[in-house]
């Protein structure tokens, strides 16, 4: 937390500075309680095994083995969905989204197939894969809605395994997330780390892929961030802000996910170059769309106060406890060398003038 806090002083300084740092050096994750600028030596020989993974050059030559030319992305309209349904139309296959949001803005633009995901209907769902050689599984819920929990959601999983067994899929590749664990006090990942074990047992062949915070086009997190900053006077950070997280691009999950479909029975960590604290990360944000905050640190409780406050304003959910649980206790940050190059604070400048602009509600875009 030292560490964290002394490099946080130069939090507005040295913003541009780790943009140009080097990416060897910034690959590798540093120890828990350690900002990714506290100056530690980096950890030869982690940025030529990621090199050597070759996963950001997964050509289409180097899948001829699939059988079928077709793919299904549950979700192809959603946000980590649509990267790797935009990542495979690119490499010449053909996809097929499993949705229940076929209208949803930003659809119009993918040439995929649309069937339904009907998880009340399990023939409806095995109809919606016959012809699929790998399904991408995104579906996951963020927290309980509207009568869906997260054991609800671990059932669902097991369904579409079953429905895909029966239809002849060959392979899924899961994305879940960092850090799950059975044993975890969170029911978020305690139910991720279930569903890993539903794909792992349902008999297909498998690979399962674990992102960290997912930034990029449709991103709510941080764009929700930047909404604030670019409204309110201050910024409100839970705790100390030191906790860290390891942003991860979108189209790099995808990356991997494709390139985890050539490997069965792996479990991969999708993770970026950079590991900052959740203060650094406001700092970032508040930097790149010019609009620079006071934070003001307070007890995780009157945080969460605050953000039902705002909840009620645009009729969303802002943050969980259990987010905020898992954030502070460093799940968004993986133990393996970083597969991912692109630079958050690469991405933070080339939106800027867009980021925040409206609010990203998750109820509108899954419940509503």
């Amino acid at each position: 937390m030292g560490a964290a806090r002394a490099c946080g002083q130069r939090a507005v300084l040295g913003v541009v500075a780790r943009r140009h740092a080097s990416l060897s050096h910034l690959q590798r994750p540093a120890p828990r309680g350690a900002s990714r600028r506290s100056c530690q030596a980096p950890a030869e020989g982690r940025h030529l095994r990621a090199h050597q993974a070759g996963i950001a050059r997964v050509r289409p030559d180097q899948i001829s083995f699939l059988v079928a030319d077709l793919d299904a992305v549950t979700g192809a309209f959603s946000f980590t969905g649509r990267f790797i349904a935009r990542r495979l139309l690119a490499d010449g296959r053909r996809v097929r989204t499993l949705t229940n949001h076929p209208k949803r803005p930003g659809a119009e633009g993918m040439d995929v197939e649309v069937a339904p995901l009907q998880f009340s209907n399990r023939d409806v769902v095995v109809e919606s894969l016959r012809g699929v050689d790998v399904l991408y599984n995104t579906y996951w819920i963020r927290f309980p809605h509207s009568g869906l929990g997260f054991g609800d959601a671990v059932d669902n999983t097991r369904t579409l395994m079953s429905a895909a067994v029966e239809a002849g899929v060959r392979k899924v590749v899961h994305i879940s997330v960092s850090n799950p664990s059975p044993d975890s006090p969170l029911d978020y990942y305690a139910g991720k780390a279930r569903t890993e074990a539903v794909v792992r047992e349902s008999g297909l062949a498998w690979a399962v892929v674990r992102p960290t915070l997912i930034f990029g086009e449709g991103d709510i997190l941080i764009n929700n961030i930047a909404w604030l900053l670019r409204r309110v006077p201050f910024f409100f950070v839970p705790g100390n802000g030191a906790y860290r997280v390891q942003p991860v691009a979108g189209e790099e999950v995808a990356d991997i996910a494709v390139w985890a479909a050539e490997h069965d029975g792996i479990t991969v960590d999708a993770a970026g170059p950079d590991i900052l604290s959740y203060a650094e990360l406001v700092d970032s944000v508040a930097i790149a769309i010019h609009h620079t905050r006071p934070i003001v640190f307070t007890p995780p409780a009157f945080t969460l106060l605050a953000g039902r406050a705002v909840g009620r304003f645009v009729k969303d959910v802002i943050l969980t406890p259990q987010e905020l649980e898992g954030l502070m206790q460093e799940l968004l940050v993986s133990a393996e060398p970083p597969l991912g190059r692109k630079r958050l604070d690469d991405w933070l400048l080339r939106s800027s003038d867009t980021l925040g602009m409206s609010y990203a509600s998750e109820l509108d875009r899954h419940f509503r």
